[in-house]
């Protein structure tokens, strides 16, 4: 995998809050990944915005694969309890069977935490995350009325706690939210500003 000097998605939501245009573009831009891995029968399991990489001309990937399963027809289902706490599905979270959708429950929460700037049950520990996940299912958003109803809505679509009436990667590319998604291109001046901005922070943090 190229360089991607851009840095974490994570450090981008640390620093700036972006639009519902960087928001549609950024998802567009995972969502056609997860849906390549899912058409090759690959789940990710640990999809979080530390593991989603920029690079300055606007490209936006998915990286860190160690926990990623490859699924064959004799066994196109997992039960292990595996990925990051605060961005499991609840079917992974029960140790139920589950299939390639649970990236898309854990891309939902990474939009959750792109636009509230923080991931859900946050400031609880590992097992509680996983006992709230498993218990209430679908967090509730803050501050609701300030997305629109079409970020509102996909959202919804992500993170359905029914696995069956969750979309996949391919139907989501044809939400409206996503093909209203503006050039990678439009995320170059985001991702140049966070740059910029860490790097004053670590010139501050060494005088």
């Amino acid at each position: 995998m190229e360089y991607m000097d851009g840095g974490t998605l994570n450090d981008v939501i640390t620093e700036v809050h972006m639009s519902e245009d960087h928001v549609a573009t950024i998802s567009r831009e995972c969502l056609q990944g997860l849906d390549f891995l899912h058409s090759n029968h690959v789940m990710h399991r640990d999809v979080k915005s530390l593991n989603i990489l920029h690079k300055t001309d606007g490209s936006v990937k998915l990286a860190d694969f160690g926990l990623s399963a490859q699924l064959i027809p004799e066994q196109n289902r997992r039960s292990s309890v595996i990925g990051t706490a605060w961005w499991m599905a609840p079917e992974v979270v029960k140790g139920r069977p589950y299939g390639p959708k649970v990236d898309i429950r854990s891309f939902g929460i990474v939009g959750v935490e792109i636009v509230e700037q923080e991931v859900p049950y946050v400031n609880k520990s590992p097992l509680s995350a996983q006992f709230l996940i498993a218990t209430k299912g679908t967090p509730e958003l803050q501050q609701p009325k300030l997305l629109s109803p079409s970020l509102r809505d996909f959202l919804s679509c992500c993170l359905q706690t029914d696995e069956a009436r969750r979309w996949s990667a391919k139907e989501l590319l044809q939400h409206p939210f996503v093909t209203s998604a503006k050039p990678k291109a439009s995320l170059v001046p985001l991702i140049i500003t966070v740059n910029k901005w860490k790097e004053l922070t670590r010139m501050g943090q060494s005088l």
